[in-house]
């Protein structure tokens, strides 16, 4: 009996310490996703009509089933956000992408010198918040601040106007493009340090040169890693805020619904309509989920293969 009750015991600790160590992640995963979006789900169905007509009438609050969804799906400015968001997007991922890509692989080059500031210096723009970056670009942008519109005039190119449609993507695209080529950049770069170096110099025994063992070998061989930071660059494009909602008292450019996180803002914060915002934060959730595994699964199928 002692031992069978001691071998119950170490079972029962066997099981129990993994959710022990895991537990303090579990109710902060309950308390702050869960929880605030089943509560979103909750309000989504939910919305304020009158009661009793005349002078008389009571604003409450009722079960009103998808009608904020369908209106959602139906808002010109909601679907309008939606296409700018896009637009952005078809603008700043590969701008990215491409950069940081360029730059992990000049990093590993075996030749680089201070190797370390490098990637210190291309890294340290991530580590600056997206409202302060999106001021200092700001303050670069105005006519009246921006060195590079008084040289501008001082060569007689006139001002430059980096707020005009279609200019003001290009603007802010820059703004993604200076704080997270960096991120991208250290998690290409880190994918590369994990190829074993026999690799590269069984390539330049054959006579390989280094475009080539970055071309067809280095590239192929940081797929995933680029599938992770392209997956990671879709979700940042499609909840867009900070930026345009920095930059907006600068320009009549950007309106207050410019994106759709904007225009959730708007309804929730402004027009009182949190059951609307709700719903229109589950569809652009639902988005964000519905494309990211359409794009991880369609390049599964081409970095690993039809088994993947």
């Amino acid at each position: 009996m002692p031992a069978t009750t001691a071998g119950r015991r170490t079972r029962l600790r066997a099981v129990a310490t993994p959710w022990l160590f895991a537990s303090p992640a579990i109710v902060l995963f309950v308390l702050f996703l869960i929880i605030p979006i089943g509560y979103a789900i909750y309000l989504s169905f939910r919305g304020f009509r009158v009661e009793g007509g005349g002078a008389f009438g009571r604003r409450v609050e009722t079960f009103v089933g998808f009608d904020h969804y369908a209106a959602a799906l139906s808002d010109p400015e909601y679907l309008a956000g939606l296409g700018r968001v896009l637009l952005y997007g078809v603008i700043s991922i590969p701008s990215v992408l491409g950069l940081a890509l360029l730059f992990a692989l000049l990093l590993d080059t075996p030749r680089v010198r201070a190797r370390g500031f490098a990637r210190t210096a291309i890294f340290l723009p991530y580590a600056v918040p997206g409202v302060i970056a999106s001021l200092l670009w700001g303050f670069m942008y105005l006519p009246s601040t921006s060195p590079v519109t008084y040289l501008a005039r001082q060569l007689h190119a006139g001002p430059l106007d980096f707020f005009g449609f279609p200019v003001v993507y290009f603007s802010l695209a820059n703004i993604a493009l200076w704080s997270g080529v960096g991120f991208n950049m250290i998690i290409i770069f880190t994918s590369l340090r994990a190829i074993p170096t026999s690799v590269y110099e069984a390539a330049r025994i054959d006579g390989a040169s280094e475009l080539q063992i970055a071309w067809r070998i280095k590239i192929p061989l940081v797929a995933p890693a680029l599938v992770l930071t392209g997956l990671f660059s879709v979700i940042g494009t499609l909840q867009l805020y900070s930026e345009p909602a920095t930059l907006r008292p600068m320009t009549t450019t950007i309106s207050a619904v410019w994106v759709p996180l904007m225009k959730i803002y708007q309804e929730a914060f402004m027009n009182d309509n949190l059951g609307g915002a709700a719903a229109a934060s589950i569809v652009l959730a639902l988005g964000i989920l519905v494309i990211s595994l359409l794009l991880l699964r369609f390049f599964q199928r081409r970095t690993f293969g039809d088994n993947a």
